[in-house]
């Protein structure tokens, strides 16, 4: 079954590769949706696919690329409404 994720990482996440690491992971992982950073210096990322994949985007973004750090995740899961076709870094 399809679900979607919206995650809200923070820490030292803007300026390290952050969504570029998401993006591969989701990439790899086969996701559709998006990746970007806010004003207040976190980033977001809302996700659709299985809930495997979901569960190790997750565990990615708990992790982040070498030079990040995460002091906070926060996750909101539900069903997905397949509003994406492909998973992107918006600006």
């Amino acid at each position: 079954m399809a679900a979607r994720v919206e995650i809200v990482v923070q820490g030292l996440v803007q300026g390290v590769g952050f969504r570029w690491f998401i993006f591969r992971e989701a990439k790899e992982l086969g996701l559709t949706g998006y990746v970007k950073n806010t004003r207040s210096g976190s980033v977001e990322i809302v996700a659709e696919g299985e809930e495997w994949q979901i569960e190790e985007l997750v565990n990615a973004a708990k992790r982040g690329p070498t030079r990040s750090h995460v002091s906070a995740i926060k996750v909101e899961r539900g069903p997905a409404n397949n509003e994406f076709n492909k998973f992107e870094i918006r600006h």
